[in-house]
């Protein structure tokens, strides 16, 4: 390889050379740059034809994309932005100061918005639409460490005042004042934030999905076409998450022009350069552009351009090229002089190019993100793109501003404090209107609502719809939930058919999409796994999605279920993706807000494969708001037999709990999944309450019965009674057996066994949700606590267990902590017995697993036998019997430890 870059390299012949570039050169003059692109990809492909060898290159040289000559011009008022954004980074500046002055610590970040005031800036003033009658509004989604830049603006648009600038970061003592969350979260600030940022490299990921939901809505004719836009802001450190870049190539591949990133290139990363030895852009660059995205470099601000036409030489490019990512930081740090000598001092040529200009001349040459000119050539070229997205590069200084608190250097991330001469430096340099006796106390500076700054940012956001960022908190268009009459299917039994939950669910679903209101709102989605569950069924009914429609013959046409892909497909397959699969359903599930039309997303998945991998966005899905089902097939720890440790799944329930809004249930019967889904749609579509579903289902095979009589009401909150043993006679030996999902069969088994062959009689309790039973148990704790004169509220759990004797045994196909939520709220006196499946998972029958996991009906008898040896009502040798008959080791391995 190294002989062919030097022969590739090698001019063989300068004199041709020049001739062949001239004549480029002319067509570029007569004809335009298209023209000469279309000859040179002729040239290359008959190279190729030849046997040529040509490595492709997907970088282009480090300068502007965009040719000072070609680029828009802005229309605003060039001393009147500057003087609004000044304005702007002061009181963002001031607002994570003066909170940091405060006791306690606060946090907060100066150097990412300083280093992207001016992105932001020409986004507000030209480009970004808010929602309005004549347009349905453009979707930011703003880099997260950004926050109080995006603050500062409101505050000057009259939005936000100043006591909530104090209330940065103080929601808790600023609670019903208007205090300000530290990062964009629409949880807690549901007027305002639209969509969750941060952890970083969530929003990548959430706008590639959003701007695909909006051709799907397109496409399916629920939202009609526009030039709407999605942005999104991030920082070149964050590109190495894997989410930020982990879905581009589906933007590239479905060209989705409605999709502009705006990358904000300042070298640095939280602990310092981000690529030190390399360069992030040309890196990025060629990453995005592979992927097919329209790449757009905004590297050097206007007061380069001279200097670069006078480049003849090319020494300057290639300087340009040359410098490692380390050295451009240094450069910005270490002021002019330094510049001068450890950059253009290079070549003789570079260094005579500033042979006239003065240090500081020299230290003002300005990046190219800095420059609102040449910003606003960038977006306008994206917003002008079609059939592909956008990427903007935009080369910053990190810190901008700061000068020697923090400009350019390591540690300027963690900024969060400046003394008193970098305060004054700031203001100096932006020339706010604020005196020395002042300076001390950091104060806001406002000019007035009727001064000429705020009168301009009024205007132009008022030509662009309002103010952003806005958030809309419920949809216009009323929808009604179906009756449960509607699912009489999946409540009336199964007969002798024996089915499982995930048929019964698909079954569930396939009723929706008949409904005349709800159906065409119905958004299936999975991650290339739509066989396991089941569902192929919906490729023939109402096909896949696909944005040009099937250019193929599928291999299976012939069949009744064939693979159907179409344009208004309705079922989102996104690939063996589970965060794209994620991401698309919180495009889904949070569109009632962000396009004003409600859907009914269900993202399914395996189990195993999702609060656990995509927890993070799991939580982001809390905080924006999100309305639909989440469900986890082929759950349980047992039931997934012969896949084994990573694939079973014994804990997602404990994890859904911890998301305040997610009601999580595990049903064991057609007839639960039928009432949970018609809660949900209800709660969601209906009644429009900020919460989400999530719902296991298991693909084993059993009889389902029909809908007991008014047991509705206690499946939603958790719990009822599937079997009563009937009234207790004297002296009788009773036992209390609660069961969930599959295991719930194992549970009205061993019922049978110790009636038969202990004489002990039990109660059957189905326990859908533990996690509904513990925080309806702890909300009545907690009122106690805080009412001690009212009278006691009563758990659920106790009320309906407090008329009952008997030990409590409980076992599910989850950890035992998922069951051992419960324990605090047993009645007084009660014995309370917790079975799990603790430990990795195996791969074997599901009959092994459950005895080796010690949750099948026999280990549940001696379960129950032993709580009843303690409370005296039989004795240990009736345990002893139960273990030899039912053949079970008392010496094996606790499953917990191998």
């Amino acid at each position: 390889m190294d002989q062919l870059d030097d022969i590739l390299h090698q001019d063989l012949d300068p004199t041709e050379t020049r001739e062949w570039v001239e004549s480029l050169d002319a067509v570029i003059t007569h004809d335009g740059t298209n023209r000469a692109h279309y000859l040179l990809e002729r040239m290359v492909e008959s190279t190729r034809r030849a046997g040529g060898y040509l490595p492709f290159d997907p970088t282009t040289e480090y300068v502007n994309t965009i040719a000072p000559a070609q680029e828009a011009k802005c229309p605003g008022d060039p001393a009147m932005e500057w003087r609004i954004r000044s304005l702007i980074r002061w009181n963002a500046m001031a607002t994570v100061v003066r909170a940091n002055r405060k006791p306690g610590e606060l946090g907060g970040h100066i150097a990412s918005f300083a280093s992207s005031a001016t992105l932001y800036d020409v986004g507000f003033n030209h480009f970004w639409r808010a929602p309005s009658a004549e347009h349905p509004g453009d979707l930011i989604f703003y880099q997260g460490h950004s926050s109080p830049g995006i603050y500062a603006r409101s505050f000057l648009e009259g939005r936000i005042s100043a006591e909530q600038l104090d209330l940065f970061r103080m929601e808790v003592a600023g609670h019903g004042r208007g205090a300000l969350s530290s990062y964009p979260h629409p949880w807690l600030m549901p007027d305002y934030w639209q969509v969750p940022t941060v952890s970083m490299g969530l929003g990548p990921i959430q706008a590639i999905y959003q701007a695909q939901f909006w051709k799907y809505l397109e496409h399916r004719g629920l939202m009609p076409k526009t030039d709407r836009k999605i942005w999104c802001f991030m920082g070149d450190g964050e590109t190495d998450e894997p989410e930020s870049l982990g879905a581009i190539a589906l933007a590239g591949r479905e060209g989705l022009d409605n999709l502009v990133f705006v990358i904000n290139c300042n070298l640095q990363r939280l602990d310092g350069p981000v690529r030190g030895n390399g360069k992030i852009v040309q890196e990025l660059e060629g990453v995005f552009r592979g992927a097919g995205w329209n790449a757009i470099k905004v590297l050097w601000g206007s007061y380069w351009d001279p200097l670069l036409a006078r480049d003849t030489s090319g020494q300057l490019r290639k300087l340009m090229m040359e410098t490692v990512d380390g050295e451009y930081q240094a450069c910005k740090a270490f002021g002019g002089a330094y510049t001068r000598e450890h950059f253009f001092g290079k070549y003789p040529q570079t260094r005579e190019l500033v042979a006239n200009l003065s240090d500081d001349d020299v230290w003002r040459l300005n990046r190219g993100g800095h420059d609102p000119h040449k910003v606003y050539a960038a977006y306008h070229s994206a917003v002008n793109t079609k059939g592909m997205p956008t990427v903007i590069l935009a080369k910053t200084v990190k810190g901008y501003g700061m000068g020697a608190a923090g400009e350019s250097q390591n540690p300027t991330h963690q900024q969060k404090k400046l003394d008193a001469d970098a305060v004054r430096h700031f203001r100096d340099r932006f020339n706010i209107p604020v005196s020395d006796d002042k300076l001390g106390e950091v104060p806001y500076y406002h000019p007035g609502k009727d001064s000429p700054e705020v009168q301009y940012m009024l205007e132009r956001r008022a030509a662009l719809g309002g103010s952003l960022p806005q958030r809309r908190r419920t949809s216009s268009i009323q929808l009604k939930a179906p009756p449960l009459s509607a699912f009489e299917q999946i409540t009336k039994g199964s007969g002798e058919r024996e089915i499982s939950t995930t048929m019964a669910l698909v079954r569930g679903m396939n009723l929706l999409l008949r409904d005349k209101q709800i159906g065409e709102r119905v958004v299936p989605i999975v991650a290339d796994e739509a066989r396991t569950f089941g569902m192929e069924g919906m490729f023939r009914q109402i096909g896949i999605y696909a944005p040009f429609g099937q250019k193929y013959r599928p291999q299976d046409a012939d069949q009744l279920l064939y693979y159907r892909e179409d344009q208004k497909g309705q079922v989102l397959q996104q690939g063996i993706s589970e965060a794209g699969g994620m991401a698309a359903w919180m495009a889904a599930a949070t569109s009632y807000s962000i396009s004003d039309q409600p859907m009914l997303p269900f993202f399914i998945y395996y189990s195993m494969f999702g609060f656990q991998r995509i927890g993070d966005l799991a939580w982001a899905a809390g905080d924006s708001r999100s309305r639909g089902f989440l469900v986890g097939g082929t759950a349980g720890r047992t039931t997934l037999n012969g896949e084994g440790l990573q694939h079973e799944d014994g804990h997602s329930h404990l994890l859904a709990g911890t998301i305040p809004n997610v009601r999580a249930y595990d049903p064991t019967f057609s007839y639960e999944v039928a009432v949970i889904l018609q809660d949900g749609i209800k709660r969601m579509l209906e009644d429009q309450e900020d919460v989400y579903y999530y719902l296991t289902v298991m693909n084993e095979n059993y009889t389902h019965p029909d809908l007991p009589v008014g047991v509705e009401s206690d499946i939603i909150k958790g719990m009822y009674l599937f079997k009563d043993a009937g009234k207790p006679k004297k002296n009788e030996t009773r036992v209390q057996l609660l069961g969930a999902g599959t295991i719930l069969r194992e549970v009205i088994a061993a019922a049978e066994l110790l009636e038969k062959d202990f004489g002990v009689s039990a109660d059957i309790w189905s326990v859908p949700s533990f996690v509904e039973l513990r925080r309806d148990g702890f909300d009545a704790e907690r009122w106690n606590r805080l009412h001690p004169e009212s009278e006691p509220r009563v758990p659920y759990v106790t009320e309906r267990l407090s008329t009952q004797v008997g030990p409590v045994i409980a076992a599910t196909d989850y950890v035992r902590e998922y069951a051992d939520q419960i324990r605090a709220f047993m009645p007084d006196g009660m014995r309370y017995t917790v079975l799990g499946t603790d430990g990795y998972g195996r791969s074997d029958t599901r009959a092994h697993l459950r005895g080796f996991f010690e949750v099948d009906r026999y280990w549940i008898v001696v379960s129950a036998l032993s709580a009843l040896v303690r409370e005296g009502k039989v004795h240990g040798k009736d345990v002893t019997r139960a273990i030899k008959e039912y053949q079970l080791d008392p010496e094996k391995p606790n499953p917990m430890s191998v």
